[in-house]
């Protein structure tokens, strides 16, 4: 279950990245800010499942 939060939480910030470069290239200042937050909530969803490998005893340096 892991695996797909993280997962997820990287297509969320790929989509943010992309929202936000089509905002900018068409100077719309709504796509862009939702591109922000769609990568804002990536990078947050994540930072959690980080903490719970941590909790875990899945350390970023314990992993394979």
């Amino acid at each position: 279950m892991a695996a797909d939060e993280k997962a997820k939480a990287k297509t969320e910030q790929a989509t943010g990245k992309v929202k936000q470069a089509a905002g900018s290239a068409l100077g719309n200042e709504r796509l862009e800010a939702k591109g922000h937050a769609d990568e804002a909530k990536g990078h947050a969803r994540e930072a959690k499942e980080d903490i719970k490998d941590e909790l875990k005893g899945k350390g970023k340096d314990e992993r394979p």
